[in-house]
Formats: C-alpha cells, sequence, structure tokens
C-alpha cells in the first residue's frame, strides 16, 4: 500500500463534509495520530496530533478512548489504517502497527469505548474523499491509485467503499505481472523485484524506489525519484529510457484495472503524482490500452491532499451511517 501526501490540506480548504452526526475521525499512521471531531455541522474541529503507540495495546485503546474526553457527544470513532480488515472475520493486518496486528480491532475498540467503530484502509478512504470531494466528484465508478514509495488503490462505487473478500479489493500492486525484459530495449533485460508481499514481478515494485532501482539497473546511475523525473522531463536519454519502462510496465496492469472496474476518473496521489508531466504520460498509455475511447484524461492529480485519510474516514462513517438508518 502507497502513502497518499501531496497538494493542499482538507483543513485549509474549509472542506464541508455534510450535515449528519458528529463523530471521532483520526487517521492512524506507524509514526503519528491525526485525530479531529466531525461536527454535525460536517466541520472538523480541536485536531489534535500524537504519535502513535505502534507497539502497546493498552496505550494505543487509551488514546482511541482519550479522544472522546473533549468530545463526550461524538456517536462513533472512525478510523483509516494502512492495512487489511476482513469484513467477515473483523481480523487486522496491520504491519506496522504490532499491537492492532492481529486484533479484531473494530471489536476491541468498541468494547474499551462503548461506540461503535469503523475501520477502513487508508487507500480506500483516499479513494473516498477523492470521489465525495476531490477529482472524481460526479462520476460513479471512481478508481483511486497511490503512485508513492509502493503502488496501492481503492475502488469507490457509487459513494461506498467497496470491501473485497478478505478485506482485499483495489489491491492492483499485488500480483505477480511483471516479468524480467518486459517492454526492455536492448539485450541486457532487468530483474523483476520481489515484492515485501512474497511474490515476485508485482506492480507494488515500480513505486518510487522501484523507479530508481530500475534506473541504476539500465543506466548505472545513483539518483533519487524527484531527480529522475525531472531529468526525464528535460529530455535526458537515460532518464527517458527509464521512464518510458517504466509507463510501460504501470499502464499495462492499469488498464485491466480500468476495463475490469469500469473507473471512469483516476485520482493519483503519493510523491510520483506531484508530476504532472509523468501523470499526462501514464495517463495518454493507459488510454491507449483500455477498451473504450476517452478523449479526455483519465488519470488526474488528487486534490484533497495530506488530509486524504482524515476526510475519508469522516465520509466512510457519514455514508455508512446513513446506509445503516
Amino acid at each position: 500500500m502507497g502513502e497518499a501526501t501531496n497538494h493542499s490540506g482538507a483543513s485549509d480548504a474549509a472542506l464541508s463534509l455534510g450535515r449528519g452526526r458528529p463523530a471521532i475521525c483520526a487517521d492512524i499512521g506507524g509514526s503519528f495520530i491525526k485525530a479531529a471531531r466531525l461536527d454535525g455541522d460536517g466541520a472538523f474541529r480541536n485536531e489534535v496530533r500524537m504519535p502513535t503507540p505502534a507497539k502497546d495495546w493498552p496505550a494505543f485503546r487509551d488514546a482511541m478512548r482519550g479522544l472522546f474526553d473533549a468530545a463526550p457527544e461524538a456517536e462513533a470513532l472512525s478510523l483509516s489504517i494502512a492495512g487489511v480488515f476482513d469484513p467477515d472475520t473483523g481480523l487486522a493486518v496491520v504491519a506496522n502497527i504490532p499491537c492492532i496486528h492481529g486484533r479484531r480491532l473494530a471489536a476491541d475498540l468498541e468494547a474499551a469505548i462503548g461506540r461503535p467503530v469503523l475501520v477502513a484502509n487508508d487507500a480506500d478512504c483516499f479513494a473516498l474523499a477523492e470521489a465525495l470531494r476531490g477529482a472524481g466528484v460526479g462520476y460513479r465508478n471512481v478508481f483511486g491509485i497511490i503512485l508513492g514509495t509502493g503502488i496501492g488503490g481503492g475502488l469507490v462505487v457509487n459513494g461506498r467503499i467497496v470491501a473485497g473478500a478478505g478485506g482485499v479489493a483495489g489491491e492492483w500492486g499485488h500480483g505477480p505481472v511483471i516479468r524480467p525484459q518486459d517492454g526492455c530495449v536492448g539485450p541486457e533485460g532487468f530483474p523483476a523485484y520481489r515484492c515485501g508481499c512474497g511474490q515476485v514481478g508485482c506492480v507494488d515494485t515500480m513505486g518510487a524506489r522501484g523507479l530508481e532501482r530500475l534506473d541504476r539497473h539500465l543506466n548505472g546511475v545513483e539518483r533519487d525519484s524527484r531527480a529522475l523525473v525531472d531529468a526525464w522531463v528535460a529530455g535526458e536519454p537515460a532518464a527517458t529510457r527509464t521512464v518510458e519502462l517504466w509507463i510501460n510496465l504501470v499502464s499495462g496492469p492499469l488498464s485491466i484495472v480500468v476495463n475490469v472496474t469500469g473507473a471512469a476518473v483516476l485520482p493519483a496521489g503519493g510523491g510520483l503524482s506531484n508530476s504532472a508531466p509523468l501523470l499526462a504520460a501514464l495517463d495518454a498509455a493507459l488510454r491507449r490500452r483500455i477498451l473504450r475511447r476517452a478523449d479526455a484524461p483519465l488519470i488526474r492529480q488528487a486534490r484533497i491532499g495530506a488530509d486524504a485519510g482524515l476526510v475519508g474516514a469522516a465520509l466512510h462513517w457519514r455514508t455508512e451511517a446513513v446506509a445503516a438508518v
């Protein structure tokens, strides 16, 4: 799962999240927790930031319970976390927060705070935020893509997160789809890299770090992804070779995603999405490969920014609370 940290923040934009029942919303990262009270008028208030007690369950539980001390009227807790949450068993798979890994997180927190708890994957929350308040507004099927350290995504249909079996949906970053020498010009080929999920050749290995590794392999150059993309924009042949290969490797699997989901727009977040020329080139390659004709760009820079997880958690509560009525 990638990270989405780009563009302007939602708090600064004074986004209205719609009228409804108040809740506490939190974006849980491996290092920090960002939380706020979502009021009935749809505004965030009393935003706080605190370290994540990643290895201490009692401290984590107490931190969540403590968020209600200043907001006793809040009716629920809605969380955005980088992890997988099985909707049937409630079990959490969260590598970077060991104290909640393997727990029935929502049930355990509900017992501690006495209120309903919603938990969603951070990429799903990003996609929901963009679908309802960002680049995907007005579209029925929205597939949010993360082009960060790794590659991830989330699917929103008719304004609601699609939760798959086992809690897995929208994870286009995983699956052995890249083979050595795919799309490579010349005899040298390149390795299909091992992914953190245990497979070899996942698209997730073609995030920013994968782009850098590809550049080292093809050109013997040590530079970060921003310098590489800048060199490509400037027309450097070696950088062009790397970026064109990367576009070929990523646009193929992404075209399958579009054909399968029927996504009308793909808001993009993460560090690589900060390059408008890179997104435009990826979008052009994507539109050549999908079945339907699309004259307008499908891939668009995300609009919500660093608050996407928090906004998505709030909208998850709004949409699920309405659906439960």
